[in-house]
């Protein structure tokens, strides 16, 4: 079995995502798939942040963020958010957050990434990473379609997420993770979750999966993630989260189709407590089992990245969906 730093072969004491990040002073947790997906990274990081740790949160940006000070960019691609950012008003969730943090006393600065092709974005990755000193990089997804590999029987929305991964994939940081939270929500965008399983599975056979770990409902990082997320809902409310307030949903015990914004109107959703889970892998593991990374690998913007997803899976056969059999 493949070990991480920190670690021997693990032990049941000790979840294995802290045991990979035991000895990280400085870690960056990052959302992979775009718009909200850094929320998902607050439980975590308030954990991290009572043991000490130097966390430093980043995001893949669905904002316009050319309409940002040119003081605010670090270096191309990677700019530095504050509470006083300026930029737009109706959708800015680095923004949000930062606001979020600072009331609550918590290191206020979230760096956003531009949403470009994996040569861009790794060069950006490198440079933050080498800015801050970084020694731990974890992406972070909402949902668990990062962990698709290409020839599953749909990829959900795989864009930004495997440009992420494959953009820090390449990067010379010690410890590389990929931590998922919300499993089920990529139903909505075609994911078959016993293929999600299936790839745990495999993950797993090859040393790479570091288990998966609850968030406890009554926990101050459950507490303060509602907060965030009820924050942010009324800060956006044209445009709330729907992975976010489900995953919120799932810390407080709901189950079932629990409605919460008008986005999901004539949709069944299916929160349960699966989704209050990290599902964490190693990210080279992972980055090495997809089936078309080496397609997207010289891209330098999204286009091309669809492109050559659409491409893949043209010419790919899929494996046959397979129900739960419970």
């Amino acid at each position: 079995m493949k070990t991480f730093p920190g670690t021997s072969s693990g032990s049941l004491d000790v979840p294995p995502l802290f045991a990979a990040l035991d000895g990280a002073r400085r870690v960056l947790l990052a959302g992979a798939g775009g718009g909200f997906d850094i929320y998902a990274a607050l439980p975590l990081a308030i954990t991290l942040w009572n043991r000490g740790v130097a966390v430093h949160l980043a995001n893949l940006s669905f904002t316009p963020l050319e309409m940002l000070d040119l003081d605010a960019w670090l270096a191309p691609d990677v700019a530095l958010v504050a509470p006083a950012t300026h930029g737009p008003e109706d959708y800015f969730p680095e923004r949000t957050l930062a606001r979020w943090l600072a009331a609550h006393d918590l290191p206020s600065t979230v760096y956003a990434f531009a949403r470009t092709g994996v040569q861009p974005l790794r060069a950006a990755y490198r440079h933050l990473t080498g800015h801050l000193d970084i020694d731990a990089v974890v992406l972070i997804d909402g949902g668990t379609d990062i962990l698709m590999r290409g020839d599953e029987a749909g990829l959900g929305t795989p864009d930004e997420d495997i440009t992420s991964l494959a953009a820090v994939a390449g990067l010379d940081v010690p410890v590389k993770l990929v931590s998922c939270l919300g499993f089920g929500i990529d139903a909505y965008h075609g994911v078959v979750h016993s293929q999600v399983l299936e790839n745990i599975a495999a993950l797993d056979r090859d040393g790479g999966y570091l288990g998966a770990l609850s968030i406890p409902g009554a926990s101050r990082e459950a507490v303060l993630y509602r907060d965030a997320v009820a924050d942010a809902q009324q800060a956006t409310p044209m445009r709330p989260s729907i992975v976010q307030g489900q995953i919120a949903a799932a810390t407080r015990g709901a189950f079932g189709d629990i409605q919460f914004t008008r986005r999901t109107a004539g949709s069944t959703l299916f929160v349960n407590p699966l989704m209050a889970a990290y599902f964490t892998v190693d990210l080279v593991t992972l980055a090495n089992r997809c089936l078309y990374l080496d397609r997207i690998e010289q891209t330098t913007d999204t286009y091309e990245v669809a492109a050559h997803i659409v491409a893949f899976r043209k010419q790919t056969a899929t494996r046959p969906p397979r129900a739960f059999p419970h």
